[in-house]
């Protein structure tokens, strides 16, 4: 099971979207009012644009302390990122540029992003609690081709207001989601960051 794993994997990492071109391939849905996946519906839509909007902005404005940077820049593994999202998702839309801006710092780590729905048989090896969520990062160390780290599909500090509002309200509804938002926006990226620079620490 292991090799089939990880030839799934390699396969993701070689024929994957880099950041650049998933980018082109969300906007160039968003501008047809279409989504990801075998799904279509006015809501992905809608998502899939909003995301949009917003990866444009994070690519802009997204900022690094000089302490992050040092510190990916000290990583001298060869790190592969495969990252399964999908158009419409709203927690990718604030991670992947985080990812972007950090495999951008340092050659040692190179971001390929595949389809979910198109790829279920690498997702189901790396469900978070039984569930497809997304984005799911998945870190190989090229060298030996072994995982080192998942993350996602959320930042520690999102994944507790998750849990928390889950809790309280059993399921999460359409104004928590535009709570969260507005969480990701004030927090610009830091807590992804953390979350990813604490994984990465963990290999130096």
């Amino acid at each position: 099971m292991e090799l089939v794993i990880d030839d799934l994997i390699k396969k993701g990492l070689q024929t994957g979207f880099s950041y650049a071109e998933y980018r082109v391939l969300v906007a160039d849905l968003a501008e047809k009012g279409e989504a990801s996946g075998p799904e279509q519906s006015e809501a992905l839509t809608q998502y899939t644009q909003l995301n949009n909007s917003r990866m444009r902005r994070w690519d802009k404005t997204l900022k690094f302390s000089d302490e992050a940077v040092a510190k990916i820049k000290s990583i001298d593994k060869k790190i592969s990122w495969l990252v399964l999202s999908e158009s419409w998702c709203g927690d990718a839309s604030p991670a992947l540029p985080v990812m972007n801006k950090i495999a951008e710092l340092n050659p040692n780590i190179s971001l390929s992003i595949i389809l979910r729905d198109d790829n279920l048989e690498v997702m189901d090896q790396f469900l978070t609690n039984g569930g497809r969520s997304i984005p799911k990062l998945i870190a190989v160390e090229e060298d030996n081709s072994s995982v080192v780290f998942t993350w996602g599909p959320r930042s520690a500090k999102a994944t507790k207001l998750v849990e928390d509002y889950k809790k309280e309200h059993g399921k999460l509804t359409p104004e928590f989601k535009q709570d969260l938002q507005m969480f990701y926006n004030k927090d610009k990226g830091q807590s992804i960051l953390e979350d990813l620079l604490q994984s990465l620490d963990s290999l130096v």
